[in-house]
C-alpha cells in the first residue's frame, strides 16, 4: 500500500499527517503557522513538521511516498507557487512552496504537490467523506471566509490562473443594507462573503441595531438561541444568503451532490434549515432531487485531500 504524508497549511495552524492509500490517517501532528515571521519561517517549520512524521512512519516500516499540501492563498498548483494571499499569513506571497519544500526535505522531483486548503477539503470528502464515489461534487465552506471548490472526476477544477473556487466573491442580493453594497474583505462590495461569513453575521447584528456586543458569530448563535430578535434576524439573513450562493453555483455546474462545509455549518439546525430553504428555493426544477450534505471529515479533510495529490493509486 502507497503512503503520503497530506499537510493542511492554514492561517492560524498547519497540521499534517500520514495516510494511506485507502484513505486513512493513521498519526499526525499541529504546529502553529509562524504568519508574521515569513515564507522562509514558515516552510522551515512545515519542513519540521513534515521531516518528523516521515522518521515515525520509517520507524513503522511505511515507505512514504510524496507529500501533499493544502496551503491558505491562491496557490499555482503547476509551479506549486503561492501567487498571493491575505494579510493573515505576511511574505506568503511569492513563496516557492513545492521547490521550497523540497529542498529542505531532500526529496526526489515531482514529489511534492500543492493546492489552495479549500480544494484540498474538497478532494478529501470528493475521495473518503460525504461525496466518496461521485463522479463530481461542488464543495462550499462558511467559516471566516467563504470558499469552494468544484471536483471533476476525482479533480479540482482550479481554473486557469488557479484562482477557482473563491466563491464569496461573487454578488448576492442579500449583501445591501440601507441602498448600499457591504463592504467585502477583498475590497470590493456586495459580495458573498460580505454577508454570509462567520464575521459577516456579527457585522450585520451590529449594522442591524442588535444591543449586544457579540465576540463572533459563535456569539450571535447563542443571543438567537436566547430569542434575540436582531440576532435571530442577523442569523437568517447570513444563512440565506449562503443558500441562495450555493443554490446559483449548483444551477451553473449541476454537480451529482452539494457538500456544505466550515465552521458555521456545524452550528446546526438554526443555520442549516435556512440555508438549506435558500438553497432549493434558487434550484431550477431538474435539480429538485440534488443532495445536500454536510462534510463528513472534520479536520482531516484538507489532509486526506492533500494527501491524495500524491496517492496515484489509492485503493
Amino acid at each position: 500500500m502507497q503512503y503520503a504524508i497530506g499537510v493542511d497549511l492554514g492561517g492560524t495552524k498547519t497540521a499534517a499527517g500520514v495516510v494511506s492509500g485507502d484513505g486513512s490517517v493513521l498519526f499526525s501532528a499541529t504546529v502553529p503557522t509562524l504568519n508574521r515571521d515569513g515564507g522562509d519561517a514558515i516552510l522551515d517549520a512545515t519542513a519540521a513538521l513534515v521531516s518528523s512524521l516521515m522518521s515515525k512512519a520509517q520507524a513503522e516500516g511505511l515507505d512514504v511516498s510524496g507529500v501533499g499540501v493544502g496551503s491558505a492563498g491562491v496557490i499555482d498548483a503547476g509551479r506549486g507557487v503561492v501567487v498571493s494571499a491575505t494579510d493573515a499569513i505576511l511574505g506568503w506571497a511569492g513563496t516557492e512552496l513545492t521547490a521550497g519544500l523540497t529542498a529542505r526535505l531532500g526529496l526526489g522531483p515531482e514529489t511534492v504537490r500543492a493546492v489552495n486548503d479549500v480544494h484540498a477539503h474538497a478532494l478529501g470528502e470528493a475521495w473518503m467523506g460525504a461525496a466518496a464515489g461521485t463522479a463530481s461534487s461542488l464543495l462550499v465552506a462558511f467559516g471566516t471566509g467563504v470558499g469552494g471548490s468544484f471536483v471533476l472526476g476525482g479533480q479540482p477544477v482550479l481554473g486557469y490562473r488557479y484562482v477557482g473556487g473563491h466563491v464569496g466573491h461573487f454578488a448576492s442580493p442579500y449583501a445591501f443594507h440601507e441602498g448600499a453594497a457591504v463592504p467585502c474583505v477583498c475590497g470590493g462590495a456586495g459580495h458573498v462573503e460580505a454577508i454570509a461569513s462567520g464575521p459577516a453575521i456579527r457585522e450585520t447584528y451590529l449594522r442591524l441595531g442588535g444591543t449586544a456586543d457579540p465576540a463572533d458569530a459563535r456569539a450571535v448563535f447563542a443571543l438567537a438561541g436566547g430569542s434575540d430578535a436582531v440576532a435571530i434576524t442577523a442569523v437568517g439573513i447570513g444563512a440565506g444568503a449562503a443558500g441562495q450562493a450555493v443554490g446559483g453555483l449548483a444551477n451553473i455546474l449541476d454537480p451529482e451532490v452539494v457538500v456544505v462545509s466550515g465552521g458555521l455549518s456545524d452550528a446546526g439546525a438554526p443555520w442549516w434549515r435556512p440555508m438549506e430553504r435558500a438553497l432549493r428555493a434558487e434550484l431550477l426544477p431538474a435539480l429538485a432531487g440534488l443532495p445536500v450534505l454536510p462534510a463528513k471529515l472534520g479536520n482531516a479533510a484538507a489532509m486526506v485531500g492533500a494527501a491524495r495529490l500524491v496517492l496515484t493509486s489509492p485503493s
